[in-house]
């Protein structure tokens, strides 16, 4: 008769994606893993499989979470610019929540393992595809709507979106004062307007 698990799954993957944020997916042990969940290293292997697809569950949770945070942000948004803001502002909260900010987990991931891993290669092209997705949606609308100059495409602002927004959660790791934190956004943004 198969065993039952005993544990809360959810809260396994909350406490491995901090290990893997913390420490990313090269350095982190099964050791670490162990000691953070308080789980034998065979109920790990037999509930998550092996330590690599532990690590695309918590990229997913990880994605998740922010996915649920934008969708939150977006809908108080008057226009797509100041939806814009807001993915700067929500970032901008996770920055300064801590002052040894770890960076976005997908940004750091993308660092570390960006065409060494297929499973992983694909997760991050897909995470890109749908942000910039939303990114162009936005830009799009802004610009039909006045809100966005048409100088550039809305298809190339989507992209620098996207890449200013990695850059910014990477800065973040250095940078901690909220006021040269706010002015990299609004300059970001007013290449927009």
């Amino acid at each position: 008769m198969p065993k039952v698990e005993t544990f809360d799954k959810e809260l396994v993957i909350s406490q491995v994606t901090n290990v893997f944020h913390d420490k990313g997916f090269n350095a982190t042990s099964m050791q670490d893993i162990v000691d953070a969940t308080g789980l034998n290293r065979s109920s790990i292997y037999n509930s998550f499989g092996s330590k690599h697809a532990l690590f695309l569950q918590c990229l997913q949770a990880y994605q998740n979470k922010y996915n649920s945070l934008f969708s939150v942000e977006l809908l108080k948004a008057a226009n797509p610019l100041e939806a814009i803001n807001f993915i700067f502002d929500l970032y901008l909260k996770e920055i300064l929540k801590s002052n040894k900010d770890k960076g976005c987990m997908i940004v750091n991931c993308t660092s570390e393992m960006a065409y060494h891993d297929n499973a992983i290669t694909t997760f991050l092209e897909n995470n890109k595809n749908k942000m910039v997705g939303m990114l162009e949606d936005l830009v799009n609308k802004g610009q039909e709507d006045g809100y966005i100059n048409t100088e550039k495409t809305f298809e190339d602002y989507a992209l620098y979106l996207f890449s200013a927004i990695q850059g910014f959660r990477m800065t973040g790791i250095l940078v901690s004062d909220r006021d040269k934190l706010k002015n990299i956004i609004h300059t970001t943004l007013q290449t927009l307007t």
